[in-house]
């Protein structure tokens, strides 16, 4: 099995997420990360998919989302030719002997510290998927009390866009 990032631009419509998921449902894939958002083109959304499958399967998945009448366009994102970022929330337990090593591990990932208890810190991190993970590593050992995460946001490298030649309104 292998990696695949899928970015879907579809229309604005209700019920279209829970059809585009069940596609991969009825399969038997798991999606790993899933993110809507709007796009750039009032009426339209982007949703950024992130599933484990092999070639073959994928394509016949892809075949299918083509077919629903509210997918407009949906594109592979290949890593080396997209920017991939993951956002996250992670408080973390701290106390007056690991609230300086702590901040200074924010500070070593470019992190940001957006709410401060006396016993806890929230921390925003944004980033690869191999820097969060190590970010996270850094931090277990203090003790993470809960994790808020978005699924991956991909968009392609350069001047090309997936909303290219799309009507605009």
């Amino acid at each position: 099995m292998s990696h695949h990032v899928l970015s879907l631009l579809v229309e604005d419509k209700p019920g279209l997420l829970t059809r585009v998921a069940g596609l991969f449902a009825r399969r038997g894939f798991n999606i790993e990360s899933l993110a809507v958002g709007h796009s750039e083109i009032a009426g339209l959304s982007r949703i950024t998919v992130v599933v484990d499958v092999d070639e073959l399967p994928l394509e016949q998945v892809t075949k299918q989302l083509n077919k629903l009448i509210n997918v407009i366009k949906i594109v592979e994102l290949d890593q080396t030719q997209s920017v991939q970022r993951e956002h996250m929330l992670i408080k973390v337990r701290v106390d007056g002997s690991t609230r300086s090593q702590i901040l200074e591990s924010v500070n070593l990932f470019r992190a940001r510290v957006v709410d401060v208890a006396p016993d806890a810190l929230v921390i925003e991190v944004t980033g690869d998927s191999g820097k969060v993970q190590a970010f996270l590593r850094i931090l277990e050992p203090y003790g993470i009390r809960e994790i808020a995460q978005s699924g991956l946001l991909a968009i392609g490298r350069g001047s090309k866009s997936i909303t290219e030649r799309v009507p605009k309104g």
